[in-house]
């Protein structure tokens, strides 16, 4: 099957992709400074260069985008049907390397969420408690939510 979009018009569409500041991750921010948590965004050194950093709490947050980190079971991940090989190869690549960084940043003693945009979509406020709960919490890691739609705290 081929692209519906020239060459030029995917070009452009693929460019206004947003890699940070999603809408998502904006969600996350405002709603854990409401909540009185501090941050910095997007620290270089660390590998992974996690969305949100919680220097207090020795706490990481990923945001991740369903489709971008290949969210499996999630109704909001679906391979394209056009250049299938391309995106798979692509999208487990980014899977690869989001595990990578989460392992890396474990060894190093940091706690890490992965908090997946349709967490964000379908229940904003449960997802936000779950994470709040977990920043205060001694846990090592949390997943929000599994493709099931429930949290993994480890």
């Amino acid at each position: 099957m081929t692209d519906v979009m020239s060459a030029e018009q995917r070009s452009a569409a693929m460019s206004k992709i947003r890699g940070k500041d999603t809408k998502p991750e904006l969600l996350v921010r405002h709603s854990l400074w409401r909540l009185g948590f501090r941050f910095r965004l997007h620290v270089k050194g660390l590998p992974g260069r996690p969305d949100i950093v919680l220097p207090k709490w020795r706490a990481l947050v990923f945001v991740h985008g369903c489709f971008w980190h290949r969210h499996e079971g999630c109704p909001l991940f679906r391979l394209p049907s056009t250049r299938q090989d391309f995106w798979d190869s692509k999208l487990r690549q980014n899977q690869a390397r989001d595990l990578l960084a989460v392992r890396s940043l474990l060894s190093c003693e940091w706690r890490v969420a992965v908090v997946w945009e349709c967490a964000m979509r379908t229940d904003t406020v449960g997802t936000i408690s779950q994470l709040a709960h977990w920043i205060e919490s001694r846990a090592v890691e949390i997943e929000l939510p599994l493709a099931d739609g429930t949290a993994k705290i480890d």
